[in-house]
């Protein structure tokens, strides 16, 4: 097992999910696709520069899936990858233990 931190599975992945927004989103995109505009929306406080920077995060982490659809107007949508399926059961397993705590 390696123990650093720079090499660690695990630590890499949940930084890639760390942040404001990025579990929310995470959240989001989970049963549909959703768009750009919608999480803007939804997410209450979030601006268009940090929602776009989780979202390129979560991409680049291969959690999320961005697809353009070529259309007028442009329609950007985000669903998750099958790395971010993978990852709905540990999601599921944190809100369950943190029930308790809210």
């Amino acid at each position: 097992m390696n123990t650093s931190s720079q090499n660690c599975p695990a630590q890499k992945l949940l930084k890639a999910l760390s942040g404001k927004w990025k579990p929310q989103i995470f959240k989001m995109v989970t049963n549909a696709p959703v768009r750009f505009n919608q999480l803007l929306r939804d997410l209450e406080g979030a601006n268009k520069q940090t929602l776009a920077t989780a979202l390129r995060e979560m991409v680049e982490e291969e959690i999320l899936v961005k697809s353009v659809i070529q259309e007028k107007p442009l329609h950007i949508t985000y669903t998750l990858s099958e790395k971010g399926n993978s990852l709905i059961s540990v999601f599921v397993a944190l809100e369950q233990l943190s029930d308790g705590d809210a």
